[in-house]
């Protein structure tokens, strides 16, 4: 097939159309479910009162603010792909948004902007502690400002909309896990909290303590992924075709269709015994370097590959084991040929996990 075949086969899969809407008719839509913003996203990412006001003073001043990308489902209702930040901060600002769990939000406060800093104090409809309120003019200016909407019409490819929000937030300041947490609220909310919840369990965070910046990364969450991603993975040592974070999306994409069936990937009972053991074991030293005399050092990713793929592949030997046992195998990883060849600096992700989880079944198996 030729580049041009490619192109016309390809551009016939989506469909869309773009027109401007006024705040008004966009809040009319939303009070009437036909707008979904997934309330989920704000259990991700949250913008501070500073940017929601800085937002706010954008559409008074009529400074231009990105398009709005939603996709339209089989029963009309729209899903924000992009742009649910920009949406929940009008909606909360007016006084109508609803979080995750349905409950009504209070009206921003707005602060002092660069432009515009007698804005601070001032609420929507109903004044707050300074007693400043937008009066009748200020909020029909508001609802008649145009916001520009990129529709994906239903009858565009089925994976359109998650190839869209990929490709819109890749290299967005969003964190990569941040980002497929999105993606996977869109996909399988109930996957998302049961991800959610295992990444908050005692067992796992005593295991695996990790500094603030990591944490607010939703490092966490990620390495919940990863658990289920080694265990699931059935190829051999050779090196993967692309980088390992594009292959933990499309894995995620892959088992959110299956979650909640027969076929379902994820396995939450495997993943608290693997780190009840773990931590009883280990605590906090589970994946930390071990010089021979003490643990030292940061968390491990290359030490969690493989200690969890391997102790998950054998999870009635170790919980039969006394915690010392495994305490001296994970001990013994740090020296033992199999980690050390396929770890260290110089190893890319591509090459590494394969090696390293078809070898980790191997070690604690023995």
């Amino acid at each position: 097939m030729t580049l041009e075949q490619q192109i016309a086969a390809r551009a016939k899969e989506i469909h869309t159309d773009g027109y401007p809407m006024s705040i008004g008719e966009v809040l009319s839509l939303y009070r009437d479910g036909d707008i979904d913003i997934h309330p989920e996203f704000q259990r991700i990412f949250r913008w501070d009162d500073n940017q929601k006001s800085r937002l706010v003073e954008s559409i008074l001043l009529g400074i231009p603010i990105p398009a709005i990308f939603v996709s339209q489902r089989d029963d009309g209702i729209w899903d924000v792909i992009d742009g649910v930040q920009r949406l929940s901060t009008i909606f909360e600002f007016v006084g109508v948004y609803r979080d995750h769990n349905n409950q009504l939000l209070p009206p921003t406060t707005l602060r002092e902007t660069e432009y515009l800093p007698d804005l601070a104090g001032y609420r929507w409809e109903v004044s707050g502690p300074a007693g400043r309120v937008f009066t009748d003019a200020m909020r029909r200016d508001f609802k008649r400002a145009k916001l520009d909407f990129r529709i994906i019409r239903k009858e565009s490819d089925e994976n359109a909309k998650y190839d869209m929000f990929q490709r819109l937030n890749s290299g967005t300041e969003l964190s990569p896990q941040e980002a497929r947490n999105c993606l996977l609220v869109m996909l399988n909310p109930r996957m998302f909290d049961e991800l959610a919840s295992l990444a908050e369990s005692s067992d796992f965070q005593n295991a695996v303590p990790l500094s603030d910046q990591k944490k607010v990364e939703a490092y966490r969450q990620e390495l919940v992924l990863r658990f289920f991603c080694q265990a699931d993975f059935g190829s051999g040592d050779t090196e993967m075709r692309e980088e390992y974070g594009d292959y933990l999306t499309r894995w995620m994409r892959s088992a959110a269709k299956d979650y909640g069936t027969r076929e379902s990937k994820i396995a939450p009972e495997l993943f608290r015994r693997t780190f009840r053991v773990l931590n009883l074991a280990l605590g906090e030293d589970a994946f930390r370097r071990f010089d021979g005399d003490r643990h030292l050092g940061p968390f491990s990713i290359a030490s969690f590959e493989f200690v969890t793929s391997g102790v998950a592949a054998h999870i009635d030997k170790w919980e039969q084991s006394p915690p010392a046992e495994l305490r001296a195998r994970v001990e013994q990883v740090w020296t033992a040929r199999e980690f050390r060849d396929n770890s260290g600096t110089g190893v890319s992700p591509r090459r590494r996990v394969p090696r390293l989880v078809n070898r980790s079944r191997e070690f604690f198996g023995r």
